[in-house]
C-alpha cells in the first residue's frame, strides 16, 4: 500500500466505523464518512472525542482530524475516487449484497474494497458484483481503534494482490492482519469467543458465579496468560521440558472426556433475564463512555508494556 493510497472513504457510522473511522484519521489519511443517519456528523464527532485519547502512540493529533474528515451521504459519490472503502452497515447480507453492486459500479477500478463483516465471506458478499476481485473481508475484533487484530479473509473470486494490499492497508493503520487459510463460518478469532461466552453463560446460569465473577475469573487467570502466551504456547509451556506433546499425553489426555461435561446453556427469556439483571447490577451504576474510556485505558496499558517487552528483548538479541 502506497503512502498516495490514503483517501478512506467508512461506510456505517456505528461502533465498528466508529474506531475506523478514528484510527484512520490518526494515521493521516483522509476519511470520507457514508451514512444515512442525519445526525451521523455530530454522532462521528463525540465518537472521536471518545476514542481518540485511547489511539497509539505516535498517531495525529487529534486537532489536525476535522481537515481530513468529510461527509458524503450519497454512496455513489462518497466512493468515487476513494482508495480504498471500508463497510461496516447492519450483518444483512441481501442489504450487503446489493450495497457491493453499487460500489462496484460506482468505485474506482483500482479500489481496494473491505467488509468488516463477522459473519459472511466475499464470495457471498460480491454475488451480485461484475467484478468481485477486488473484495476482501477485513473483520476486527472490538474495539478496531485498539485491538490490533484483522482476520483477513479471501474468497474464490478474490485476488491475491488485493489480499496482499489489504494486509499492508491494515499494516499502514497499526494493526496486525492474520489471513486466514481457507474461509469458515464466523471465521476464528469469533468462534474462539463464542466458546468461551458459552461456557460463561452456563456458569452464571447454573449459579456457579454471577456475571460480575465471571468476567474476575477470565480477567485474573485465562485473559492474563492470554494476552502473553495464547492458548497453544500456554499448554506447551504446561508440559515443561516435554512440551506439548508431555502435557498431551498426561492432563490433556482426558480432553475429549472434559469437553463433555462443557454446558449448552438455552438462550430462553429465563437466561436472557438473568444474565441482563446481573450485568446492571455490576455495571449500571457507570455509563457507557466511563466503561469504554476504563475498557481503552486497560487495554492500551497491556500493549504498551508488551510493546516495550518485545523490544526489549529483540535489543537483547
Amino acid at each position: 500500500m502506497t503512502q498516495q493510497r490514503r483517501t478512506v472513504t467508512v461506510i456505517g457510522a456505528g461502533t465498528i466505523g466508529l474506531g475506523w473511522i478514528t484510527l484512520f484519521l490518526g494515521h493521516g489519511m483522509r476519511v470520507r464518512v457514508n451514512s444515512r443517519r442525519p445526525e451521523a456528523p455530530s454522532a462521528v464527532r463525540r465518537g472521536i472525542e471518545l476514542f481518540a485519547p485511547h489511539l497509539p502512540e505516535g498517531t495525529g493529533d487529534p486537532d489536525t482530524f476535522d481537515s481530513l474528515l468529510s461527509f458524503e451521504p450519497d454512496l455513489e459519490r462518497a466512493v468515487a475516487g476513494a482508495d480504498v472503502i471500508v463497510e461496516n452497515i447492519p450483518e444483512s447480507l441481501e442489504l450487503k449484497r446489493e450495497l457491493f453492486a453499487r460500489i462496484g459500479k460506482a468505485a474506482p477500478a483500482d479500489a481496494l474494497i473491505l467488509s468488516s463483516t463477522s459473519t459472511f465471506g466475499p464470495d457471498d458478499l460480491g454475488t451480485l458484483m461484475a467484478d468481485p476481485s477486488r473484495l476482501v473481508v477485513g473483520h476486527p475484533f472490538n474495539p478496531p481503534h485498539v485491538v490490533p487484530l484483522v482476520e483477513i479473509v479471501a474468497g474464490e473470486a478474490t485476488a491475491p494482490a488485493a489480499v496482499e494490499e489489504a494486509v499492508a492497508f491494515y499494516r499502514e493503520a497499526g494493526r496486525a492482519p492474520v489471513v486466514l487459510r481457507r474461509p469458515i463460518i464466523a471465521f476464528a478469532a469469533n468462534r474462539l469467543q463464542s466458546a468461551l461466552l458459552r461456557e460463561s453463560i452456563h456458569l452464571v446460569r447454573e449459579g456457579v458465579v454471577t456475571v460480575q465473577e465471571l468476567d474476575e475469573v477470565v480477567t485474573k487467570s485465562i485473559g492474563l496468560r492470554w494476552a502473553t502466551t495464547g492458548p497453544f504456547l500456554a499448554f506447551h509451556l504446561g508440559g515443561g521440558e516435554g512440551g506439548l506433546r508431555q502435557w498431551l499425553s498426561t492432563l490433556g489426555s482426558g480432553l475429549e472426556q472434559g469437553w463433555e461435561l462443557l454446558g449448552r446453556p438455552p438462550m430462553d427469556e429465563e437466561t436472557i433475564a438473568t444474565l441482563i439483571a446481573q450485568a446492571d447490577d455490576a455495571y449500571g451504576n457507570r455509563s457507557y463512555a466511563e466503561l469504554v474510556r476504563a475498557r481503552d485505558t486497560r487495554q492500551n496499558a497491556v500493549l504498551r508494556t508488551l510493546t516495550a517487552v518485545n523490544s526489549g528483548q529483540e535489543q537483547a538479541v
